[in-house]
């Protein structure tokens, strides 16, 4: 199933390393999400090496505000690579004052979480029941954006609802009786 659309993610760590810089995981491998509005995923080790291999540019911004820019890959004030845990970044912050603002409330710990954007590819996702749960896999992400974020939750699942829509439309095309009971 694909969706092609943007959704965004929580979690990860993060941390002050410097005065300047910040890093940890923007995601980590491996571990169910919180339910997505009727669905858990996660993402499976290896889904951002195609990405991070095509070295389309990323940036990292705060509270996925575009106006809040961080850094960037194309920049090289942000660097992001897979390891066996997840996708760790490390990131140079710029002499911006909500830069410096957030820098002090990361080293406070009063924002910790980190968030990623992106868009499944066809073929990018698996979609299946388990233990009478949804359950997504991400295989393969196409990276936009990682975020630093106060509220480390699935902010946007909207996006991802009208995924889970798609999933149980073709799941069910052939059983509308299963499909109305499903979705109610």
């Amino acid at each position: 199933m694909t969706s092609n659309t943007f959704e965004i993610r929580s979690g990860g760590d993060l941390r002050a390393v410097s005065p300047n810089k910040l890093s940890g995981y923007a995601a980590v491998f491996n571990k169910l999400s919180h339910d997505l509005g009727g669905f858990v995923e996660q993402i499976r080790a290896g889904a951002f090496t195609k990405s991070l291999r095509e070295n389309a540019p990323v940036r990292a911004l705060y509270e996925h505000d575009d106006q809040r820019i961080l850094g960037s890959t194309r920049s090289g004030t942000l660097k992001l690579s897979e390891d066996a845990k997840g996708l760790r970044f490390e990131l140079d912050l710029p002499a911006t004052t909500y830069a410096q603002d957030l820098a002090v409330l990361v080293e406070r710990g009063d924002i910790a979480g980190m968030s990623f954007g992106f868009v499944v590819p066809s073929g990018g996702d698996n979609w299946e029941v388990r233990s009478g749960v949804l359950t997504r896999d991400l295989i393969d992400i196409r990276l936009s954006e990682i975020t630093v974020t106060a509220n480390p939750a699935y902010p946007d699942t909207e996006v991802a609802k009208r995924s889970m829509n798609t999933y149980l439309l073709n799941e069910y095309l052939d059983t509308p009786s299963m499909w109305i009971q499903t979705c109610g």
